[in-house]
């Protein structure tokens, strides 16, 4: 939808963390606030969403109030650190405990959901969308193994808004080109987070061995987590009465438990098992840190049913598939997800004047889908018309420009999806003022084949990864105060 050199966000945050102790405990707090102007571009957008339930002659959802998407106050960590003898520290309340080292994409960074409604792409610093969960989190040193036994218990404390990644599909700035202004939970989806595939009460948590082999730092790790991306429940919204059982839905096209929504379905986090590993080291022929990350997942969910086609109703709104619902029977797989990173300090000195090494690292990730079958119909996202692949293959890159003693630094970031031949660019600044202030300034420019343009009855054969972010370039100036 429209919005072409429009100002899209306007938003303040401001993060305050405290650390104190009591006796022999640690405690840290941080807590923070944003708050958003809604701009012209969103203002339009939001009366599109309340206009598109107001035809389904359905309720107002979220889209119909973005502020409500986007004000929040929040306490994003609470937690206590103390050691148990001289091998064993424990962290207990709310927190983030990353794992793994990748730029872009987390293939085992997985404990955590992120908050995708405000920023989708290109935010610098992932700690600002990870999702703090309440956990205990044990490390146990084991010296005589070179290495460090890691517990994490999730015990189900959190709200179950905390779980999983959370996406703008309320039709606000980030939605998927061109569902901006379209609220899919006004009228034809809910969360459900009672599901028997993964409830948001179930304790989930992490066992992890991080050590040292001669020169090689290494992780092997296993991870009872949410699956990441959420997936649809369905129930057949345009099936007839003979069709549907006596829950309401169509009997096999559910998955375990009949839908609450009776029309598309319920949005479900399914848990699922991951095995992961990693491994970094140095190499001296290329003089650069090289890194490795696995992660297998056990079962992980799929929506199907590429076969998306009719014509929008009178609103234009609305996207009629077929299968008696907007999706076919869910797709159970396992996946291995892969990446392997070098980082390089690059001497360009003499080149670009810079004032030291510039920093370079490039990636290549790569999703790999168990058991593969076309005959499956499996979808790379909802009511995507692009199918799933047993391969889907990315590679980024970025540079780094240094001047003014590191005050000021340059950077230029790309990658593509190979098989998909979509793409992105993202060329920044950042400066710093004094040890208070830092002003930055990126833009994000995305390249796409075969993507949606229009209204959402023209899926296009390529309408998930950068193709959902057709039509979504935007230029950011962020001004940072630290105290």
């Amino acid at each position: 939808m429209g919005g072409k050199g429009k100002l899209m966000m306007a938003r303040g945050s401001i993060e305050l963390a405290a650390d104190f102790r009591t006796g022999p405990i640690t405690w840290r707090a941080v807590g923070r606030a944003d708050r958003e102007l809604i701009t012209s571009y969103e203002k339009n957008l939001q009366d599109r969403s309340c206009y598109s339930a107001t035809i389904a002659g359905s309720p107002t959802g979220p889209g119909c109030s973005v502020r409500g998407q986007y004000d929040q106050e929040e306490l994003r960590e609470f937690y206590a650190d103390f050691k148990v003898g001289e091998r064993v520290t424990v962290r207990l309340g709310k927190q983030q405990v990353v794992f793994g080292e990748t730029d872009f994409f987390h293939p085992n960074d997985l404990l955590h959901g992120f908050d995708y409604r405000w920023r989708l792409f290109g935010e610098p610093e992932s700690d600002e969308l990870r999702k703090p969960l309440i956990m205990a989190n044990v490390k146990i040193a084991i010296p005589e193994a070179q290495g460090t036994l890691q517990v994490v218990v999730r015990p189900g404390w959190d709200r179950n808004k905390d779980i999983g990644n959370t996406y703008d599909i309320y039709g606000g700035r980030w939605s998927g080109s061109p569902n901006m202004g379209v609220d899919y939970l006004a009228y034809a989806t809910q969360f459900n987070y009672d599901h028997p595939s993964g409830r948001a009460k179930d304790v989930t948590g992490a066992l992890r061995w991080s050590g040292e082999a001669g020169s090689l730092n290494y992780a092997v790790g296993y991870q009872r987590v949410f699956q990441p991306d959420f997936v649809l429940n369905p129930c057949g919204v345009f099936a007839g009465a003979a069709q549907r059982d006596s829950t309401g839905c169509v009997k096999g096209l559910y998955y375990q438990q009949a839908p609450t929504n009776k029309a598309y379905g319920d949005w479900i986090y399914p848990i699922i098992d991951v095995l992961g590993f990693s491994v970094s080291a140095e190499s001296k022929p290329l003089d650069a840190i090289l890194n490795f990350e696995l992660a297998y997942q056990f079962g992980r969910l799929f929506n199907s049913n590429s076969n998306v086609s009719g014509t929008p109703n009178t609103g234009g709104f609305f996207q009629i598939p077929n299968n008696a619902g907007v999706m076919g029977p869910i797709v159970k797989k396992d996946v291995i997800q892969t990446t392997f990173r070098v980082d390089k300090q690059l001497r360009l000195q003499n080149w670009f004047g810079t004032n030291g090494p510039s920093f370079a690292s490039a990636q290549i990730f790569d999703t790999w889908i168990q058991n593969f079958n076309n005959n499956d119909d499996a979808v790379a996202a909802v009511s995507s018309a692009a199918k799933l692949r047993k391969h889907s293959t990315i590679g980024t890159a970025f540079i780094q420009f240094p001047y003014m003693n590191s005050r000021l630094t340059y950077q230029v970031a790309a990658g593509a999806e190979f098989q998909a031949r979509n793409a992105f660019l993202i060329p920044s600044v950042s400066y710093n003022i004094g040890n208070h202030w830092r002003l930055s300034a990126d833009a994000v420019f995305f390249y796409s084949q075969n993507a949606r343009t229009n209204n959402i009855s023209d899926p296009g054969n390529q309408s998930s990864g950068f193709a959902a972010l057709n039509n979504h370039n935007y230029a950011t100036l962020r001004a940072t105060y630290q105290f």
